[in-house]
């Protein structure tokens, strides 16, 4: 079996830029239709097994970018987003469904500034577990 998850990633030079354009796109998000879409779910939700769904706690930025893209929390620098995935494939994730807001310049961003980190932290990662095998 192999896990997806969606999320939306923000990869900017700082952290402040990257959290300026998170608050950009909430800010200009059409409020009528992010709660529009809140109705909807909160009334699909209530068929569920637990009654709620699983978008009764988003919030409104939550539900700004479906399927809650936000929370992966894949906002920052391209280290701190890099990191984040690593850590979301030791958790077991196999794919990550990324949106981005200007999707063309935005890609080949990801895949020039935070992919070849991604790439790096992983392989460090495999030489750990390499080492700590030998030892044992």
């Amino acid at each position: 079996m192999k896990f997806g998850l969606n999320g939306f990633i923000i990869a900017q030079d700082t952290e402040k830029e990257a959290q300026d354009t998170l608050r950009e796109i909430v800010e200009k998000a059409n409020r009528p239709a992010v709660d529009g879409f809140r109705a909807a779910v909160k009334q699909a939700g209530a068929s569920t097994s637990d009654g709620k769904g699983m978008w009764a706690d988003s919030s409104f930025e939550d539900l700004v970018q479906y399927n809650d893209g936000f929370k992966t929390k894949l906002i920052g620098t391209p280290e701190q987003v890099a990191e984040r995935i690593v850590k979301y494939r030791r958790l077991g994730v196999d794919l990550i469904l990324a949106g981005f807001l200007h999707f063309q310049e935005e890609v080949e961003h990801f895949g020039k500034k935070v992919l070849p980190i991604v790439r790096e932290l992983e392989a460090e990662q495999s030489t750990d577990l390499v080492g700590a095998g030998a030892s044992s």
